[in-house]
């Protein structure tokens, strides 16, 4: 394995280094596709793409038994130094290198001899919507288990460390818009407030309790009315909220709540008050032997000690529907320590490279765990 991984990591390093450099937001990933193909295709793998969708996926072997490793492969959009554009800053370029390593390793070492690996390379986490999409072609309909990575930041875990579980929360973000009648200045009584409205509704949002032993949390991240006449009373606006919650039965609940307070301001307030879900992702529900067998993996790789627990996080990942609509999928996520800083998402995120190896080993591990473990139960 350590011989594999050397011969294969300047690959490695040139893959990382062409999609941190040509970063593509979601469902707009077509030269990152087409990199991927034609890169896969010269390794001798063979390549599934879509007519309408970005993305592919990697298919090696025959058999009833299926194993899987899904990486994301879109960027985020982001002011970087004063300039918006695509930016690499949530560590998708990493994702998707350790899983074309990951490939490269098991073609160097074997591939599993009974059972089919599949890699998805899958587009538009960023959005919440791209393994819907992938769900909708019936991709992960035939695994057994299907495993994910994703870099931690320093505030979570160590350099070195790793977990066998990432326990996402789940996360709703929400567009509304609140429709009243403008008012002249000296009139407000002709008509409705939109600013004064927001002002209710951020206060009832601010009143919903819901199990204080879950972690949850409901705020207005955007609210824009009026515009350059100071003498007009705007009627209409038009605002966000997010939406969080660490167990998918907390999520219902807040979002019930959220409904009727909106709803409540709206009566009191003689407006329309409409909202619109536009990312939606649910919490981590991971399988305890797809756990133990990435623990497993973790502890031949680098050792108990090194042996992080679960990760528990508010951050939210589109993976889990994958176990959410699909729940025969046996799923869990890898949490990779990587003295990742200053944070997610921040424009000028940095991690240990020498991860990325670290990574692959694990993934290349699980697998075959996996399937050993597929062997045993026949």
């Amino acid at each position: 394995m350590k011989t594999a991984l050397q011969e294969v990591k300047p690959i490695v390093e040139n893959v990382f280094n062409h999609l941190h450099t040509h970063p593509e937001i979601s469902w707009k990933e077509v030269k990152t596709t087409q990199y991927l193909k034609q890169l896969l295709e010269y390794e001798g793998f063979q390549v599934e793409t879509f007519e309408d969708s970005t993305g592919l996926v990697v298919t090696v072997g025959s058999g009833d038994y299926c194993v899987g490793i899904r990486a994301d492969i879109d960027a985020l959009w982001q002011q970087v130094d004063g300039v918006f554009q695509a930016n690499h800053s949530c560590g998708h370029d990493a994702h998707t290198t350790m899983a074309v390593g990951a490939l490269l390793v098991l073609k160097k070492i074997g591939f599993p001899k009974s059972g089919r690996l599949k890699v998805i390379f899958q587009p538009a986490e960023e959005k919440g919507t791209g393994a819907l999409a992938f769900l909708d072609k019936g991709i992960v309909d035939d695994f057994d288990y299907l495993y994910g990575v994703h870099l931690r930041p320093i505030q979570e875990i160590g350099h070195g460390y790793s977990s066998p579980a990432i326990m996402h929360g789940a996360a709703k973000m929400i567009n509304g818009s609140i429709t009243g009648t403008d008012a002249h200045g000296a009139r407000p009584h002709l008509g409705q407030n939109a600013i004064e409205v927001m002002a209710l509704l951020v206060q009832a949002i601010r009143s919903i309790h819901v199990d204080p032993m879950v972690p949850h949390s409901a705020k207005v991240t955007m609210f824009q009315s009026g515009g350059e006449s100071a003498n007009i009373i705007p009627g209409n606006g038009v605002f966000s909220i997010d939406v969080r919650a660490q167990t998918n039965q907390v999520m219902d609940t807040l979002m019930d709540q959220l409904e009727k307070v909106i709803s409540s301001v709206a009566e009191l307030s003689a407006v329309a008050i409409n909202i619109e879900v536009m990312a939606d992702l649910p919490a981590a529900e991971v399988d305890e032997n797809a756990v133990k067998l990435m623990e497993q993996a973790i502890i031949e790789t680098v050792g108990k000690q090194f042996l992080a627990a679960p990760i528990a996080t508010p951050g939210g990942e589109d993976f889990h529907f994958y176990t959410l609509k699909r729940p025969s999928v046996r799923t869990t996520m890898l949490g990779l320590g990587c003295d990742l800083s200053p944070g997610l998402h921040h424009p000028k995120m940095t991690f240990n490279h020498d991860s990325l190896l670290t990574g692959i080993e694990i993934l290349v591990r699980t697998v075959n765990h996996s399937f050993d473990r597929l062997e045993q139960r026949k």
